[in-house]
């Protein structure tokens, strides 16, 4: 078969050619896939396939993608356009909050806000005149196209995944040089952008951070982004980039994900748990330190060699016994700030069709926006702790707060209602019957995997209720 390559522009002035057949090059003319969240990643990274991608490059290498694809270019102008601004001013955004004007000069970043709401006539005086770079913050909120991706996209990585559109004139760049602590996806929207990417001086960084031009060396790639290309570099990956002095402006957006979710962060969240589960199993994790321990400059070399002795017992304990690792604060953070699912009004949410009844065949409803937690329960009782089972969803989260944070000057009342999780809680006898009706597509009420009848019918009529549950 006849091949075409795409090629990768090298520092050193040679060139890297990768050979891509014609029909994976007419693949990339049929626009994103949204029949699935796997099929939306791999249109997004087309040709490159999924399994290929996450051998080759995620968390190892950037992966450069020259697509030379008109349909394509024009698809991603329709995501977001520097004209798409002026009607968005009329909406009240704030500096900060909704967007920042910055420029880098002499390696440094200076920033040009104003006060207050954004008047479209000053920031575009200042775009033309100051040269500065319009980073605009989560677009998702406001275009329902990039709702729907990045919604998928969620759902693919079970990562939150956020967005920032960066609008640069000719002859300018907006940031120097640094790293980013997530995965980053850019997209070219309009016009040009030239990239300069260099080795890490931090492999898969846990924060942002600047670098100096001193530091980072020679770029390992120096390419130029034009509408309809994709760029792909690991958290870490040092950066920078600016709009050729021959081009009217550069329109570029910014896929990011997996912030902070990293093994270590899921042993933080997963080890007090299970280490409080092995106390209560183990009476010598329950016995006393030594006199002393916690007054002591340092801790003594016994101590250590304790703690090495129980870690292992613990590592044996969770291989051989099969004890369950419950992941609850990551999960909680998860639910409780992705999108709700795309196009989703208040009314989908009521409870779906007729009540369920013990001879009824029922499903779950928006499974991919539903998580399960195993937590103690919260109830103050002179009881010994009880684990209770969350059903923990998204669908009543708020597209308009999506990745904002919370606001210095905001309504506490409003930030505390934006990151509370919805959800259900039942009995820890109740997990069996969930875990059933999540890993099927239908179940029968008389065969769920609870023991008494009223408590088949208690657990449905919740899930009913909450608009979860659908009677086939």
């Amino acid at each position: 078969m006849p091949k075409t390559g795409r090629r990768l522009n090298k520092p050193d002035g040679h060139e890297e050619e990768e050979e891509i057949s014609v029909k994976q090059m007419k693949m990339m003319k049929a626009p994103l896939h949204f029949d699935s969240p796997r099929d939306l990643f791999e249109s997004l990274i087309s040709p490159i396939g999924v399994d290929e991608f996450f051998q080759q490059f995620w968390e190892r290498k950037p992966l450069v993608l020259h697509r030379n694809d008109a349909s394509l270019a024009s698809y991603y102008r329709s995501l977001f356009q520097l004209s798409d601004l002026q009607p968005l001013c009329t909406r009240g955004l704030q500096y900060v909050t909704d967007l920042n004007l910055c420029r880098c000069i002499d390696g440094k970043k200076k920033v040009l806000n104003k006060d207050g709401k954004v008047k479209f006539s000053q920031l575009k005086k200042d775009f033309e005149q100051k040269k500065a770079t319009i980073q605009f913050h989560q677009p998702q909120r406001f275009k329902d196209e990039l709702w729907h991706i990045q919604e998928r996209l969620e759902c693919f990585f079970g990562s939150l995944v956020g967005s920032n559109v960066y609008i640069t004139p000719g002859g300018s760049q907006g940031l120097p040089p640094h790293y980013d602590d997530v995965e980053v996806f850019i997209l070219q929207l309009e016009g040009q952008k030239h990239w300069r990417l260099y080795e890490p001086t931090v492999r898969l960084a846990r924060e942002y951070s600047l670098e100096s031009e001193e530091r980072i060396g020679t770029p390992t790639h120096d390419i130029i982004l034009q509408a309809g290309d994709l760029l792909y570099f690991p958290r870490g990956t040092i950066h920078q980039a600016d709009t050729p002095p021959d081009v009217d402006y550069s329109t570029h957006l910014t896929l990011s994900t997996y912030q902070n979710t990293s093994w270590g962060n899921f042993l933080l969240d997963v080890f007090p748990s299970f280490l409080f589960d092995s106390m209560t199993r183990d009476d010598r994790m329950r016995s006393g330190l030594p006199r002393n321990t916690l007054s002591s400059v340092s801790v003594s070399p016994d101590v250590k060699q304790q703690v090495c002795v129980f870690l292992r017992r613990l590592a044996d304990d969770l291989e051989q016994e099969h004890h369950e690792l419950r992941c609850t604060d990551m999960k909680r953070d998860f639910i409780s700030n992705r999108l709700p699912p795309y196009l989703l009004d208040q009314s989908d949410v009521e409870p779906a069709g007729k009540l369920p009844s013990l001879k009824d065949t029922v499903c779950i409803r928006y499974k991919e926006h539903l998580l399960l937690t195993v937590e103690p329960s919260q109830d103050n009782t002179d009881e010994a702790t009880q684990l209770v089972v969350f059903v923990l969803h998204s669908l009543k989260n708020k597209r308009e707060t999506h990745m904002m944070g919370s606001s210095d000057d905001g309504d506490e009342e409003e930030e505390e209602e934006s990151s509370q999780c919805h959800g259900l809680r039942f009995p820890l006898t109740h997990l069996a019957a969930l875990k059933q009706l999540l890993q099927s597509e239908r179940v029968s009420v008389a065969d769920l995997q609870l023991q008494q009848d009223a408590d088949k019918l208690g657990l449905l009529l919740g899930l009913w209720t909450e608009g979860l549950l659908h009677v086939c």
